[in-house]
């Protein structure tokens, strides 16, 4: 069996959370809704911000500047929710949502456009790397330990 290539290019998405950039690839935003009042999670912290319901799925909802220690951002922005398609096998799980404000943005990008700025310190949590996209920084969430946090917090609440 042969291996296939990696892409030349992915499309991505720039979302905008507080005063940060989320850069992720376009398939895994499944939908941006409307926000509305999440169900709480007993005893979650305050990033863990409840459960949203979104096609018959209870989503955990999660506020990634809370997580990252990182600005709110403009109030007056309109709020919303990405969906994003989670990267574990837990079928308990199997979407985690993103508090946004206003709409991502999509881009496509190559590996001669995203350019690592990390400059040695720790990272914030949540957060795996941080790069320069044309003249936007962002960072690369740390999707697959941001899942697993929830899905553990989730079964303890339960």
């Amino acid at each position: 069996m042969s291996e296939q290539p990696l892409p030349r290019e992915i499309r991505c998405v720039l979302v905008p959370v507080g005063n940060l950039r989320m850069l992720l690839p376009n398939a895994t935003v499944a939908e941006v809704i409307t926000f509305s009042a999440p169900e709480p999670v007993p005893g979650a912290p305050e990033w863990l911000l409840g459960r949203i319901a979104w096609r018959g799925w209870r989503v955990p909802l999660v506020s990634f500047t809370k997580l990252a220690g990182a600005e709110e951002g403009d109030a007056e922005l309109s709020v919303r929710v990405a969906v994003l398609k989670a990267l574990g096998d837990n079928p308990d799980v199997p979407f985690v949502a993103v508090v946004t404000q206003g709409f991502p943005r999509l881009t496509t990008l190559n590996a001669e456009l995203i350019i690592p700025t990390h400059d040695g310190k720790p990272l914030p949590r949540g957060v795996k790397a941080q790069v320069l996209v044309r003249d936007d920084i962002a960072v690369i969430p740390d999707l697959e330990g941001i899942e697993m946090e929830v899905t553990e917090l989730l079964r303890q609440a339960s």
